[in-house]
């Protein structure tokens, strides 16, 4: 598709105002917003766009994760490390300081919550975007029988890279290439990521040494990257982040799922259980040890991991914080339960605030070119 085709929207004055007005709101010391919403509807009146400054970038970033009704960690939104990378274009830049974000991130196994901020759509000019959902992820290979090598979920982008030169592995955890475009239309570039970029975890179980045998292993910093963030009316199409991870999102989703790596099976046979039916509950006994070798593994290898049990108190205590300060809490409860023990968790018996899809900041799914 030609460059001349994909128009970003103008960007709505009534949305930059109300972003504005929530900043100095929210913000002791700002002072008076009218001022600053008089030189932004100008500026949008004159170009079409505003640029934020780093002051109000960092603010939207952080609540963006605020308003994230599917992430049950926002406890910790004020922490996000907001990295300013606005001036950042080509794809060689780009993929660089995306590795210097994991870097930033992985900090010797301490996990530190980052955004990275890339330029954002202007009128007439698109800006570049991941075609990766996460900044870290492994690739996928059709075994020519119905089944797969590696993750199923990276197969669409492992092949996408091997047309465009990528040399794919034969393995079960081969990391992808980083593919940035430029502009539609344009050919994807691919990165290969450094070594230390990627911290990974050899998984094994505190009690079982044959599980070690398995060769698993997962990554350590969840870096999501095909997400928009929205503030104040201005889109910014690259700009991953990452807080740390919780062990049922790899125990009992990346590793367990049917469509993944379906472990369950694998698992069940080593433990020697009774599979012959559902009633006997050895996809349910399989499935906690699966999520113990997790934990315990991360712990080991000194790498930050919650629980669901513990993060489920944050949780709510995040919603306390917010309710005293007036605000509600967006949240999406088929995603805030956790997958495994959803019922002894305090977040599974109660309701939450409805979901607004008109509230931002946000991440935003992105939209095609």
């Amino acid at each position: 598709m030609p460059t001349s085709l994909f128009t970003p929207a103008f960007t709505d004055p009534a949305q930059a105002r109300a972003f504005i007005e929530q900043f100095h709101a929210e913000l002791p010391g700002t002072g008076d917003p009218a001022a600053r919403v008089h030189e932004v509807l100008d500026e949008i009146e004159r170009t079409g766009s505003y640029r934020h400054t780093p002051e109000e970038l960092a603010f939207g970033a952080r609540v963006a994760w605020r308003n994230s009704a599917r992430c049950i960690g926002r406890l910790y939104w004020r922490s996000l490390v907001v990295r300013d990378l606005r001036e950042v274009s080509s794809a060689d830049e780009l993929a660089e300081e995306c590795f210097e974000h994991l870097r930033t991130a992985t900090n010797g196994g301490r996990i530190r919550p980052v955004i990275s901020v890339f330029a954002p759509d202007r009128p007439g000019r698109p800006a570049p975007r991941i075609l990766n959902s996460q900044l870290v992820r492994y690739a996928g290979y059709p075994d020519g029988s119905g089944g797969w090598t590696g993750d199923p979920a990276g197969g669409q982008l492992a092949a996408r890279a091997a047309d465009l030169g990528w040399k794919p592995g034969e393995g079960r955890f081969d990391v992808l290439p980083l593919l940035v475009q430029e502009r539609p239309g344009e050919r994807p570039q691919w990165f290969e990521l450094p070594d230390d970029t990627t911290l990974e975890v050899p998984l094994s179980h505190p009690d079982h040494a044959w599980f070690a045998e398995l060769g698993l292993r997962w990554y350590a910093v969840p870096a999501i990257s095909d997400q928009t963030l929205e503030i104040g009316g201005i889109r910014y199409p690259a700009a991953p982040f990452n807080g740390w991870y919780m062990g049922t999102e790899i125990g009992a989703r990346n590793l367990a799922d049917a469509d993944r790596y379906d472990l369950l099976a694998e698992v069940a046979g080593r433990l020697r259980l009774d599979t012959s039916h559902d009633r006997t509950l050895w996809k349910d006994r399989a499935l906690v040890e699966l999520n113990r070798a997790v934990l315990h593994s991360y712990q080991e290898a000194g790498v930050t991991m919650s629980d669901h049990h513990t993060e489920s108190e944050r949780f709510l205590k995040h919603v306390a914080q917010e309710r005293r300060l007036g605000r509600q809490t967006p949240a999406d409860w088929s995603w805030i339960v956790p997958p495994v023990s959803g019922g002894v968790t305090p977040v599974f018996h109660r309701y939450y605030d409805p979901v607004d899809p008109e509230l931002r900041p946000a991440f935003l799914a992105r939209e095609p070119w």
